[in-house]
């Protein structure tokens, strides 16, 4: 009988060899022995470790499956981000990207740098740690900061070392790789899963990703999976890797790691150029699906010189292949609404086999796109799966129409409520003056009822800076409307606590603290409430004018665009935006329905001081937008005709005795005069302005002293800077709001005052160069104190 000395020699060895054969036959791609003697040896250990459990090591080649099906998996933190890089899709753009490094790097365009090379596999990003030696932790890339720990299905890979080899190796020691399914191997294991009668996979990246997570290692280990490491994460400082990217993967490749056989190290952007198109032309026939070339700096201390942005380092950069394409037919176009109310179309597509990935539907992303590929339902088209992810529609092959095809056309209301679509307006500024114009989207403007926008707008509705309902959180709302318990913000009036406690995670006092709090709310000021609607382009300080100037929900929703380009900073763009969403009438029945629940906005009910009679009838008249009408000619023609109505009738003599109106003015005004919608929107506009007592023959008034009293810093501008201690920046932006001033994120010659915390900086500094009052927060507190409000 053998000793346990001599069994744990033969254990040792036999591991030893074991783990030298998978070395030569996975990573080196180079076998020494045939499969029947690595088999002997395998099941020889196998025998010897069953025989005797108590020498059985973590890292002995039989170690690789056979832990119990997981629950699910952990999460685990990186301690070192795995970021993701930067994309390139042509050679100008590689070019630039060199450009940049040498610039960055105080290099002439002469100097050259060393790039690492290597295809980008199509595959799984994943991290393996190891410590002193042994494999103790594999995780997921996640999203970057969080992944999932597959450590006990990447020690099934038999491409991944349980134990390093060597011993020069750090005692903590991350290595990052991709791991993917080659394409014999896709080929075979879709094969046994036809045979199965089982779902196969549409391709390799998606059956590498299945694979991975597999609760069951054993399956993971039935794939034929492989990793390719391609960098390192953590390394300790017991050991100092070589200076170049390169020459740390030949490391690890004696570690025991595979690297790509067809790495190269190459010189300047040429250099990377050539590499590109040399793999491009072998991309079909690799063993593995690739969708690019990475090129790194070689230089490690290069690389740190040129750190990195949020999410990629400024060193390396990914050259993407092109898309591949495929033609199709378009079975029809139809129209998404999205979270936001962005309506876009959708081409649904006859099936086709595109890039690996079989596409039925392809973006269109507006109708401008549409109308510059000249599409029409029925159209065969060049479908490409742009970047290998997103599959578009590139080109219409109009010689293949037989006539029968239809052109596509926006839906006038929306495919999920009903209400408006209209198109996306823009405001540019022509000589002066704002003009709107088309822009390429079209959105639903049933904000409030609408299905597809319901849980970004309750979500809006509820938010801390509008009704401020505390304990309804993003995912309680998703259920909600998942449920059905709520089809407009209006419903969270009519829910009692036994319907939060449905919810996860809410108990009878969660419940009951909801409900108390969607109650209190019903009591809100006019500001907070405007700006709960979610209108689009109006924020808290859009609504803020409006409720100062408008004084209640009324005047708001009444009030025509051009009037309210009459108050401050509400432009055309803006004001259009404010009336679509209250002519619309599902926004105004939730309203409705508010109102009739007790929500109550809370507004002064009174027209804005500095508006009583503002608008002279010359204002008007530019707003009118008569071209070749300017302020100072529209002061003629008031001063002329003294009153709309007058003007509205004049004839062409009564015009041409106007003193220094224009020949050009004067036939533009006689066109406007012609034309009934314009003079019908001039008089609108002029009995609105009468009956909110915002017109000329309305006496004007000054603010009384209670009005100047209650808003001191009116015509003030306002900037925090640096860490407030006593109170949020919330906190204190509301009092100075509420004392009329205006808060700015930027400092200029026109600040008035900079409220500066500690570890304020350039605003601080700006300031003191521009010798603009600054105060402390201690000294805010007073000032603040002296206007009556105590925090």
């Amino acid at each position: 009988m053998c000793s346990a000395v001599t069994i744990e020699q033969e254990l040792r060895q036999l591991r030893d060899a074991l783990n030298h054969h998978n070395y030569r036959y996975y990573v080196l791609d180079d076998p020494e022995l045939p499969d029947a003697e690595y088999d002997r040896l395998f099941q020889r250990l196998k025998a010897l470790e069953t025989e005797h459990p108590e020498l059985i090591s973590a890292s002995s080649p039989t170690q690789r499956v056979g832990a119990r099906p997981l629950s699910a998996f952990s999460q685990v933190q990186h301690e070192i981000p795995m970021l993701s890089l930067d994309n390139a899709f042509n050679a100008q753009e590689l070019r630039d990207f060199v450009r940049r490094v040498q610039e960055r790097l105080k290099l002439s365009s002469g100097d050259e740098i060393a790039f690492a090379c290597e295809p980008k596999l199509d595959g799984i990003a994943v991290s393996v740690l190891y410590e002193d030696g042994l494999l103790v932790r594999a995780a997921t890339r996640g999203d970057g900061t969080t992944g999932e720990d597959i450590t006990q299905n990447v020690r099934t890979l038999r491409s991944v070392p349980l134990q390093l080899n060597g011993t020069d190796w750090p005692a903590r020691l991350e290595v990052r790789g991709e791991i993917y399914l080659p394409k014999a191997g896709f080929d075979a294991l879709n094969e046994r899963q036809r045979e199965r009668d089982e779902k196969t996979f549409v391709n390799p990246r998606n059956a590498a990703a299945g694979s991975l997570r597999q609760l069951d290692a054993r399956i993971t280990a039935d794939r034929p999976l492989e990793m390719c490491c391609y960098s390192t994460g953590i390394v300790s400082d017991d050991a100092v890797l070589p200076e170049g990217h390169f020459e740390t993967l030949q490391l690890l490749h004696r570690w025991g790691f595979r690297i790509n056989a067809h790495m190269r190290l190459v010189q300047g952007a040429e250099g990377c150029l050539e590499y590109y198109e040399d793999l491009a032309a072998r991309r079909d026939s690799l063993s593995y699906d690739i969708d690019g070339i990475v090129f790194k700096v070689n230089d490690r201390a290069q690389q740190e010189q040129l750190g990195f942005i949020s999410r990629a380092p400024r060193w390396a950069i990914a050259h993407k292949f092109p898309a591949q394409e495929e033609m199709t037919k378009v079975l029809a176009v139809e129209f998404q609404v999205g979270r936001t109310g962005a309506v876009t179309p959708v081409a649904r597509l006859e099936p086709v086999f595109v890039g690996g990935v079989t596409v039925s539907n392809a973006t269109l992303h507006n109708m401008d796109e549409i109308a510059r590929l000249g599409l029409c339902v029925g159209d065969t088209v060049v479908v490409r799966r742009a970047g290998d992810v997103i599959p578009q529609v590139v080109q219409v092959v109009t010689e293949r129409r037989s006539g029968a095809e239809t052109p596509v056309t926006v839906p006038e209301t929306c495919p999920e409520c009903g209400s408006q679509v209209v198109r996306n307006q823009l405001v540019r500024m022509v000589k002066g003056k704002e003009e709107l114009v088309d822009g390429t989207g079209f959105h639903c403007v049933g904000r409030l009822a609408c299905r597809a926008q319901l849980s970004q707008a309750i979500i809006h509705f509820v938010s801390r800076r509008a009704l401020d309902i505390d304990g309804l959180g993003d995912k309680s709302v998703e259920l909600l409307v998942e449920r059905e318990l709520v089809r407009s913000p209006a419903d969270l009036y009519r829910l009692g606590i036994s319907d939060f406690m449905t919810l996860e995670g809410f108990a009878e006092v969660s419940s009951a603290n909801l409900y108390h709090s969607i109650q209190a709310s019903k009591q809100v000021p006019l500001p907070r409430f405007i700006y709960a609607l979610g209108i689009s382009e109006v924020g808290e300080g859009t609504a803020r004018v409006l409720a100062q100037n408008l004084g209640s929900l009324e005047r708001v929703a009444a009030a025509l665009p051009l009037l309210l380009t009459c108050l401050p900073e509400v432009g055309l763009g803006v004001a259009r935006e404010i009336a679509g969403f209250f002519g619309d009438e599902h926004n105004r029945q939730v309203i409705t329905d508010l109102a009739e629940l007790g929500v109550v906005p809370q507004g002064s009910g009174e027209l804005g001081a500095v508006l009583r009679g503002s608008v002279t009838l010359a204002d008007l008249l530019v707003k009118l937008k008569i071209d070749k009408v300017g302020p100072v000619m529209a002061q003629h023609l008031a001063h002329h005709f003294g009153s709309l109505q007058a003007l509205l009738q004049a004839d062409a003599a009564q015009l041409d005795a106007v003193p220094k109106l224009s020949k050009a003015a004067c036939l533009n005004l006689r066109h406007k005069l012609q034309d009934a919608d314009w003079c019908a929107q001039a008089r609108a506009i002029e009995a609105q302005l009468l009956a909110f007592g915002m017109h000329w023959s309305c006496e004007a008034e000054r603010a009384d002293e209670s009005e100047a009293a209650a808003e001191p810093l009116a015509g003030q501008t306002w900037v925090l800077t640096g860490t407030l201690e006593l109170m949020t920046r919330d906190q204190a932006k509301a009092y100075l709001l509420s004392l009329g001033a205006k808060v700015s994120g930027s400092v200029s010659a026109k600040t008035d005052c900079v409220v500066a915390g500690p570890g304020a900086g350039s605003k601080l500094a700006k300031a003191q160069s521009l010798a603009v009052k600054v105060i402390d927060e201690g000294e805010f507190v007073e000032q603040l104190q002296h206007y009556g409000i105590t925090h």
